[in-house]
């Protein structure tokens, strides 16, 4: 599509990657009545509203304490406040992040069937070996919303699986209990054969060994039994070492942009869950994305990297919470169980990272790659939609830029993700090549209600606000196994895609 298509649609700072110009301000037009019908008439009515207020850099001027010294075992930074900007950052406003699966799912054979494994939480905290406790402030009960953000029921992380399969499944069967035995033979054995653990893995991980199988699946623990402790305990130490040394230069005129612009997005991640809005939780996010992006310079922070730690933090953080994790109040942990959840997030991150980082480096090159390979596919599974899309003027990088950057964290909720990412680490090139396949998949699915709309602004709202507030396991299984389909038929598109 012509240059003018694309003009004020997204904004880069060179200096920040992924930040917007501070001297940008967006100005809002009156709506009109009548609906753009292609892309040059909603350019024509419509200036760009993606950009952020700048009360936000004052507020973080005037709360950012650069005194603040590291103490003993885990720093704390100045209370964060809680105030997210949702003026042209509808992204943030209508994600459907809301919770994590806790279920096992079908085997590669038979990936259509319903995912189950979850048994009902009857505990609150699990007992950990470190006797250091925090004395800790109570934290906020409810979520304070900005009117912008929409109103919509939150579900538990920690979901019941009425709560994530529409079919109402029993909480657990014979054939997952099963299943969850034979990943504990395989976990207990001397040396874990990481092959077998990642085709039991494909349709779904239980919830009880999710934690470790994640870690060994992401590369982070040897598949030797007896060296993972010893690998845990180095891998840890060295991370707090990252800490000690680096995380004092936020405040250094070199990277002061880019704690600056972490610091305005924790906030933003799953706004709608009270985790995440804990300061415990966000200082935790902080500091993990500082470190990452002084030790990756080629990249940098880049905004929807904040996305990427959450998946990571839930699961690690399940081992020690059963139940009502979305209220869970994290500072009560203690202080050892904390640092070890960071720790552990921190270089699970990074493994994922290191597979993908081509996706934030400078001009993002990886995602520019995908979002052109997503489009030679679709126009290939389903030139309808594909022709659909040409005629109201709607490019792939108008909403699919966004799949690739968050891997679809936006448009799933959190428990979903959770399950999504069983798959993915347990398939070669999972994060990168697969994922294509599984935004193929997705996009299809929504066929009937794409080729319905017939106004550009109309395709747009419906490609950013896909209803998926409900799916559970069941759905991303019939995606999974759709995406599946889609790459052994097309193994061969497309052509110019580099892996």
């Amino acid at each position: 599509m012509a240059t003018d298509n694309r003009i004020n649609f997204w904004r880069r700072n060179a200096k920040v990657p992924g930040r917007y110009p501070k001297d940008t301000k967006p100005k809002f037009n009156n709506i009109k009545t009548k609906k753009a019908s292609s892309f040059h008439e909603f350019a024509r009515s419509t200036n760009d509203a993606w950009d952020i207020d700048d009360e936000e850099d004052e507020e973080f001027l005037g709360t950012f304490n650069p005194a603040v010294s590291i103490p003993p075992g885990l720093h704390t930074t100045s209370s964060i406040q809680n105030q997210q900007h949702q003026a042209g950052d509808t992204e943030s406003a209508v994600s459907h992040r809301l919770a994590p699966p806790t279920t096992e799912g079908p085997n590669l054979q038979d990936v259509q069937e319903e995912d189950t494994e979850y048994e009902q939480a009857n505990g609150k905290v699990v007992k950990s070996s470190s006797d250091a406790h925090l004395n800790t402030s109570s934290v906020r009960s409810t979520l304070q919303k900005q009117q912008s953000l929409p109103v919509r029921p939150i579900i538990p992380l920690v979901a019941r699986i009425s709560d994530q399969n529409a079919s109402g499944a029993p909480p657990m069967t014979v054939r997952e209990k099963s299943r969850l035995d034979k990943f504990r033979q395989l976990l207990a054995s001397p040396n874990t054969d990481l092959e077998d653990l990642r085709k039991h893995s494909w349709s779904g991980i239980p919830r009880e060994v999710r934690p470790i199988t994640w870690r060994l699946l992401s590369g982070y623990l040897p598949a030797n039994k007896e060296r993972r402790e010893l690998v845990l305990k180095r891998k840890r130490e060295e991370y707090f070492r990252f800490i000690e040394q680096y995380y004092h230069s936020r405040t250094d005129e070199h990277y002061k942009d880019t704690y600056r612009q972490i610091h305005i997005d924790i906030p933003r991640t799953n706004p709608l869950i009270p985790l995440f809005q804990q300061p415990a939780v966000q200082e935790i996010f902080e500091r993990i994305l500082f470190i990452w992006a002084i030790r990756h310079p080629a990249s940098g922070y880049v905004q929807g990297i904040n996305d990427l730690v959450t998946p990571f933090f839930v699961v690690f953080l399940s081992e020690f919470v059963t139940e009502d994790m979305e209220n869970f109040d994290v500072a009560a942990l203690p202080l050892e169980t904390q640092r070890n959840i960071e720790a552990d997030s921190f270089w699970c991150m990074s493994k994922l990272l290191d597979g993908i980082q081509d996706n934030y480096t400078f001009a993002q090159p990886g995602i520019q790659n995908k979002v052109k390979a997503l489009e030679e596919l679709v126009s290939r599974i389903d030139e309808d939609i594909h022709n659909h899309f040409k005629r109201y003027e709607v490019e792939y990088l108008q909403f699919a830029f966004r799949w690739m950057n968050n891997l679809l964290m936006r448009e799933l909720p959190l428990r979903c993700t959770i399950r999504l990412w069983d798959t993915y680490q347990a398939e070669a090139e999972g994060f990168s090549r697969f994922h294509l396949y599984v935004c193929a998949a997705f996009l299809i699915k929504w066929r009937k209600e794409i080729l319905s709309m017939v106004d550009f602004q109309g395709l747009l709202m419906l490609l950013q606000n896909l209803p998926t507030i409900h799916w559970g396991n069941e759905e991303v299984g019939l995606l999974l196994a759709e995406a599946y389909r889609l790459k052994y038929m097309f193994a061969d598109a497309p052509s110019h895609y580099k892996r």
